[in-house]
């Protein structure tokens, strides 16, 4: 109910005066998901930090879907595939562009593969779809039955409650023993096998632009460390060192590739993806909310 309630609140803004050029007016309404860990809003920050109003600006209808922080991407997917009925039914658009960063990759996957008729396109940034090598030293240090395992999981687990009850639905269920097996190389392989559509046949390639109507874009960062200022890039320079290949600090280059890869090598870590911490990326690469708005325009001028 209160994702409805936010939706309504959403498109009476968008009711407003209108001030828009039209530059990321999709055909079909834009869904943000968020990925481990994430939220729609916590504390008063957007997880996709500035990134809905930005293009809501110019025309775009956006929703910030959020479903658990901490759970396998079949039961995400099934929450995420809620959501969209809802806003299909409140916008009464006949699709979504779906956009999904990190474990929202793969979720976003799970809805187009199971109902391609309710989905323009997909768009993963970051996507962890061949799994992560930072999941990987995890699952082997906390390996299951241990006593490393319980303890990793009581962490990881009280974490998601509370970012549950700081972003107003500590309703979601959470499972961070599924999260984490579901990130890992073995447990997106056997996600990859029910769930190909889009995905490359070689390690490195791009994947079919278009499947069962759906198109398929992605797009990554590879560099963990792109601002001193920033309390999260030192964790990231920490976990990059799990890759033997370019990485964003959680995900390799590799990793993320689905469908039209529009680029694998920003100067952004796993989180500049998504313009956090709180705005603070890069000074010398292209700011990660103009990313956001010419892939609106992307999908705009392919009649998405």
């Amino acid at each position: 109910m209160k994702f409805v309630l936010k939706c309504f609140a959403l498109l009476f803004s968008l009711a407003m005066p209108a001030l828009a050029t039209g530059y990321t007016e999709t055909r079909y309404p834009i869904v943000l998901v968020h990925g481990l860990f994430g939220f729609d809003q916590l504390l008063g920050v957007d997880y996709f930090y500035k990134v809905p109003q930005a293009l809501q600006a110019d025309g775009a209808k956006v929703f910030v879907a959020q479903v658990s922080a901490t759970n396998s991407s079949e039961l995400r997917g099934e929450q995420l595939l809620a959501q969209v009925k809802q806003i299909l039914a409140i916008t009464g658009a006949g699709k979504v562009n779906l956009i999904g960063h990190s474990h929202g990759g793969p979720t976003t996957r799970y809805v187009a593969s199971v109902r391609p008729d309710l989905v323009a396109s997909v768009t993963n940034i970051a996507g962890v779809n061949k799994g992560s090598k930072v999941a990987d030293v995890v699952r082997k240090t906390a390996a299951p039955g241990t006593v490393s395992e319980s303890a990793a999981i009581l962490i990881a687990e009280g974490l998601a409650k509370l970012i549950g009850l700081a972003s107003k639905d500590g309703s979601l269920p959470q499972n961070a023993n599924a999260a984490l097996d579901a990130l890992t190389t073995q447990g997106s392989a056997k996600f990859n096998a029910k769930f190909p559509e889009g995905l490359p046949l070689g390690a490195c390639n791009e994947g079919a632009y278009q499947v069962n109507g759906v198109r398929y874009y992605s797009w990554s960062g590879a560099s963990p460390v792109t601002n001193i200022i920033d309390v999260s890039d030192a964790a990231m320079g920490l976990t990059s060192l799990a890759f033997n290949e370019k990485n964003d600090g959680l995900v390799s280059s590799c990793s993320s590739h689905l469908g039209q890869v529009l680029r694998d090598d920003y100067q952004m870590n796993h989180l500049d993806e998504v313009n956090q911490f709180v705005g603070i990326v890069s000074l010398f690469e292209t700011n990660p909310v103009s990313v956001f708005r010419q892939h609106a325009n992307r999908l705009k001028n392919a009649g998405l």
